[in-house]
């Protein structure tokens, strides 16, 4: 987020709170960061901002906004999940942040509850056939790295572990369920059958791999036209008529998606970044859409012409 934030052509970083690195440089605690900013963390906190990003762990988001005078002008985007399922807190409601579902929305909040990783994968995968009232029962399998788990060590999270190893977690019942649930049904009403998602660790770093399957009485011609159609004009969503792999979105914050028909089952592939455009990557997209800036500002490397 802070890497993203300094380069942003219209962002000022006023400051970066900690509660536990007050008067460190940041590069101090994020050794990337040697050379590209000299700011320190603060543990003070100031109105004087138009947008405030809260990076805290799960149920810090909602504790922190209670502990705290935090400006009614001020917008927040937090990225755990204390508000994903519609929750407020001191008056102030959040909007699930994911652009290609509720863009006019985001437009015009003044607070965003920014998408699990999973969430954003397996939305992307499934939201035009919601739209289009086609959903049925769901199969999903998804594969994450191991920055997905967090910065805190785990035993699951060492390398020593995860290196040429595979394991699932949380099967059938992993928290980002009942977001999709949520959002799908936004745009389907109807929909209440099974997500059946087995979310499996993957030896590697960065990126989230999504495969979903139904059954569907659509063409691959016209389940690709569906798609295409629904992500028109959205800069990050981009539907492929060749195979996709990992490599394409890792640092960057796009979903690709691609989609295989074999019998009466549709197949969707989802791919994105975990950090990006399943976390921080999408924050920013969030901000850029709130404060009416170029929704790509900041996370598209410009062109350069000799």
């Amino acid at each position: 987020m802070i890497r993203l934030l300094l380069n942003h052509p219209d962002v000022i970083i006023s400051f970066v709170h900690s509660r536990s690195n007050a008067g460190n440089p940041l590069y101090a605690v994020h050794a990337d960061l040697l050379g590209e900013t000299t700011l320190t963390f603060t543990g003070e906190l100031s109105n004087e901002i138009d947008v405030l990003f809260l990076c805290l762990g799960h149920g810090e988001a909602k504790k922190f906004l209670e502990a705290n005078e935090i400006a009614p002008s001020v917008k927040v985007i937090d990225l755990s999940q204390d508000f994903r399922l519609g929750e407020n807190v001191k008056g102030r409601e959040f909007v699930y942040g994911l652009p290609e579902m509720q863009r006019e929305k985001i437009a015009t909040a003044k607070n965003i509850a920014n998408p699990g990783c999973f969430a954003t994968a397996i939305q992307l995968g499934l939201l035009p056939l919601a739209k289009a009232g086609l959903l049925k029962e769901v199969h999903t399998t998804g594969i994450t790295g191991s920055t997905g788990a967090g910065q805190s060590l785990q035993a699951t999270s060492h390398f020593t572990w995860r290196a040429n190893n595979v394991s699932t977690y949380k099967v059938l019942t992993h928290q980002h369920l009942k977001e999709i649930r949520r959002s799908l049904q936004l745009l389907q009403p109807s929909f209440a059958a099974d997500i059946n998602f087995v979310p499996v660790r993957g030896d590697f770093a960065r990126g989230i791999w999504v495969t979903s399957y139904l059954e569907s009485d659509l063409s691959l011609e016209e389940a690709q036209q569906l798609y295409k159609a629904y992500y028109a004009g959205h800069p990050f969503t981009h539907v492929s008529d060749r195979q996709i792999d990992l490599k394409q979105v890792v640092n960057t914050n796009k979903c690709l998606i691609q989609l295989e028909k074999t019998g009466n089952k549709l197949v969707i592939h989802s791919i994105e970044d975990n950090l990006l455009k399943g976390a921080s990557g999408q924050a920013v997209q969030n901000m850029n859409i709130m404060c009416g800036l170029e929704e790509t500002a900041g996370l598209k490397l410009k062109s350069i012409v000799f």
